[in-house]
């Protein structure tokens, strides 16, 4: 009976050291396709910073808790099932209905371009696909929508990419590296953007800071730092989040066309690039990188442009009538 009893112990010690071992394959696959996806991380967390631009102070940190609950949702409960269901039903879907996202980040970048250069007329695009926010919180509804539509377009690259980057797994291991992949990454572009968005109080909290010491002077001078340069630096995150939209669209729909045979633009905007880098071989990787991702600008730009008119004589009408 005892004999049996060890023989049972040494059996669950045997399975516990399988289930670590399981464990620590999972973690290091969650690992390893979440640097294969850094580069669209890195978009995401450029993008997100410019829809709390312009907000009182006291709102910034809700709105971007409103907008990560919405990219876990987006990630979690409709993008890692879909993901799954098309990958063992329809892989051949996965493409198209990525350009489709990209033409909509093309889209939503181009406009606040042309909000920029065209206010009046952009103003009146927007009155006419939507009606325009009235009041402070009708205008952060629709920021934190707009936002979460296109963390969805973003996170679904990353799924995406999760999935492509995966061995030959079973279902459960695959939905689980998935899950956490999608858990973490969002843990950390919108913890990133919190501490972004509210270093500006942290300096002003350092600069009421009154010892008289060496350090106290330190200090004070940093937050003096942090409350003038933070704001400017939001200002420029803005930007690049509306250019990053711009060149993710548009690199997506390269893509996208490169798989289903018009390789013809990625052949230019690879061999601009390639030529780019020859002539300036001490920063090879950086030229390489910029003359691609404005490749891909150029035709998110061309894109995004083609879509104002289209969506504000063509889909908005439909859609509106189709939510009566």
């Amino acid at each position: 009976m005892s004999i049996g009893f060890l023989a049972l112990l040494d059996d669950i010690a045997a399975l516990a050291k399988v289930a670590a071992a399981s464990i620590d394959d999972v973690a290091g696959q969650a690992a390893q396709v979440s640097a294969k996806a850094a580069g669209v991380v890195i978009d995401d967390a450029a993008v997100t910073p410019r829809y709390v631009v312009g907000f009182a102070a006291d709102r910034e940190l809700p709105i971007v808790g409103r907008i990560a609950v919405g990219s876990l949702r987006n990630k979690l409960l409709i993008l890692l099932p879909v993901a799954l269901a098309l990958g063992a039903l329809a892989p051949w879907a996965i493409v198209p209905l990525l350009m489709i996202g990209g033409a909509y980040l093309a889209y939503e970048g181009t406009e606040k371009i042309y909000e920029a250069f065209f206010p009046r007329a952009a103003h009146e695009h927007e009155a006419h696909i939507h009606v325009v926010a009235a009041t402070a919180h009708d205008l952060e509804n629709e920021k934190v929508a707009s936002a979460i539509n296109t963390d969805l377009i973003l996170s679904a690259e990353i799924t995406a990419i999760t999935l492509a980057a995966l061995p030959a797994v079973g279902f459960w291991t695959r939905a689980v590296i998935m899950a956490l992949v999608g858990f973490g990454i969002t843990v950390l572009v919108y913890g990133g953007v919190a501490l972004i968005v509210k270093a500006d109080d942290a300096g002003v909290a350092l600069a009421r800071n009154a010892s008289d010491t060496t350090l106290g002077a330190v200090t004070r001078a940093l937050g003096r730092g942090l409350v003038i340069g933070v704001p400017k630096f939001l200002e420029v995150l803005a930007a690049v989040g509306t250019a990053a939209m711009i060149w993710v669209g548009g690199g997506i729909i390269v893509h996208g066309l490169e798989v289903h045979g018009v390789p013809s633009i990625g052949h230019i905007i690879h061999d601009a690039a390639a030529a780019a880098a020859h002539l300036l071989p001490w920063s090879a990787g950086v030229v390489e990188w910029i003359v691609t991702a404005a490749g891909a600008g150029v035709v998110g730009l061309v894109v995004g442009a083609a879509l104002i008119p289209l969506v504000g004589s063509v889909l908005a009408p439909i859609w509106k009538r189709v939510r009566g």
